[in-house]
C-alpha cells in the first residue's frame, strides 16, 4: 500500500513516562520499514514545534530506546491555545508558529504522544486543519476510550514495591505507614497498588472519605490485635466535605494547602482520635526508570498501530487499546475528559471483598 505520509513529526508532551522511548522507536521504526516514511523528531514537545526544535531521526538516533526511561525527546507543558501571547521576534501566535514550521518542515501529519493535555490540545490541532494522530500515554490510566495507557504498569510495579518495603517497617515498628502515591484526578494507580501491596486503606478521588471510617478501621485493627496498617492515598484523594464544593470552591481550597493530602490525613488521624502515623510520598520515582516489559510491549503495539494509521491517513485519532486490540477513537471524544473509575468496578469490589476500607 503506498503510504499518505511521507514525512511526519513526533514529539511527546506532559509528564514522562516509562514507554515514550519505546513507542518512539516502535513508530519511527515501522514507518520507515513498512512504508519508507521520514520521521522527524520535535524536542520539547508543543514548544519545539512553535520554536521550530526539530530534526530528521536517524537509525542511529533510534537505537538503544527500547529500555530507556523518558523521552529522548524531551517534553514540556506547554499549551499552545491557551497561550495568547505572540512571540516578539515573529509576530506569531503559538497556533501561527506551530502552522508555519508544518508547513516549513513538509510535514504530512503529526504524531503527538500524551496524556490528557497533550491529546486535548491535538485534537485542537487537527480541529484547525493539521493532520494529527494521538498515543496515550500517562501512569495515571486516566485517558478515556482505551482500557490501558503506557506508563501505568511500570507505576504500578514501583508502588507496590514501595508499599511493600513500607509494609515491612510498620509491622516492625508497630506504626501506622501512610504511602501517597500519584493520581491526581482518578485513583487506579492507588487502588491497585494498594490492593498489590496488601493496604489497608485506600483513599482515591473517586470515593470521598470520612476520617471516622478510616479511624473505625485503624481502631478494629488494633483491638484484633494488629498493633500496625498501611494507608494508601492517591494525591487528588478529597473528603466529603470538598466533595461538596463547587469546581471554584475546590481549586480555592487546594490552593490554600500547605502540604500534601496524605500529609493533611495524618494530622486528619492525630486530631480525631491522637493516632500516629508516618507519611512516605513517592512521588516522581513512580515516573522515572526502566519500563517494565508490560509497558515496552504496549507501547511498542501503539506505536507500530500509529504506522498504519498514518499510512492509512486515518488522522484525528487516538490509537487505544479496546478489548486488547488496537482501535481509532476520535480525538474529540478524549479531549477534555478524564477515564475514573467506575464505583462499581470489579476492582473496588474485589477491594470491599477483602475488608479494604475505601474511607467511606
Amino acid at each position: 500500500m503506498e503510504s499518505k505520509v511521507k514525512r511526519f513529526g513526533i514529539l511527546t508532551s506532559g509528564g514522562d513516562a516509562p514507554g515514550l522511548n519505546a513507542a518512539i522507536r516502535a513508530l519511527c521504526r515501522s514507518a520507515k520499514l513498512q512504508y519508507g516514511m521520514e520521521p522527524v523528531g520535535i524536542f520539547n514537545g508543543y514548544r519545539g514545534l512553535i520554536d521550530g526544535n526539530m530534526k530528521v531521526l536517524t537509525d542511529s538516533f533510534l537505537s538503544g530506546l527500547l529500555t530507556a526511561g523518558g523521552t529522548v525527546l524531551g517534553t514540556s507543558r506547554e499549551k499552545p491555545f491557551k497561550n495568547p501571547l505572540a512571540d516578539e521576534k515573529t509576530g506569531l501566535l503559538p497556533v501561527e508558529a506551530i502552522k508555519e514550521n508544518y508547513k516549513k518542515w513538509n510535514l504530512d501529519a503529526l504524531v503527538c504522544i500524551g496524556g490528557n493535555g497533550t491529546n486535548t490540545t491535538a485534537s485542537l490541532l487537527f480541529q484547525s486543519g493539521l493532520n494529527v494522530i494521538g498515543l496515550p500515554k500517562t501512569i495515571d490510566n486516566d485517558i478515556a476510550e482505551t482500557d490501558m495507557t503506557f506508563g501505568f504498569y511500570t507505576a504500578l510495579d514501583v508502588a507496590s514495591e514501595s508499599i511493600d518495603r513500607i509494609h515491612t517497617t510498620a509491622c516492625s515498628h508497630g506504626r501506622i505507614m501512610i504511602v501517597e502515591v500519584m493520581g491526581h484526578k482518578a485513583g487506579w494507580l492507588g487502588l491497585y497498588s494498594g490492593i498489590a501491596g496488601g493496604a489497608d486503606v485506600i483513599l482515591i478521588p473517586e470515593i470521598p472519605y470520612n476520617i471516622d471510617s478510616i479511624v473505625k478501621k485503624l481502631k478494629n485493627r488494633q483491638a484484633a490485635g494488629k498493633n500496625f496498617s498501611v494507608v494508601v492515598v492517591a494525591e487528588g484523594a478529597k473528603s466529603v466535605e470538598e466533595s461538596r464544593m463547587d469546581k471554584k470552591a475546590f481549586k480555592k481550597a487546594r490552593a490554600a494547602m500547605t502540604v500534601p493530602v496524605s500529609y493533611r490525613v495524618s494530622d486528619e488521624l492525630s486530631q480525631a482520635a491522637g493516632i500516629e502515623s508516618r507519611v512516605t510520598v513517592l512521588g516522581y520515582l513512580q515516573r522515572g526508570g526502566i519500563p517494565s516489559p508490560s509497558d515496552r510491549l504496549l507501547a511498542t503495539q501503539l506505536g507500530a498501530a500509529a504506522a498504519d494509521f498514518l499510512a492509512e491517513g486515518n488522522f484525528g485519532k487516538l490509537v487505544a487499546i479496546q478489548n486488547g486490540k488496537t482501535a481509532g477513537v476520535p480525538l474529540e471524544n478524549v479531549a477534555g475528559k478524564v477515564k475514573n473509575i467506575p464505583l462499581d468496578h470489579p476492582v473496588i469490589e474485589t477491594a470491599r471483598t477483602l475488608g479494604i476500607c475505601l474511607g467511606d
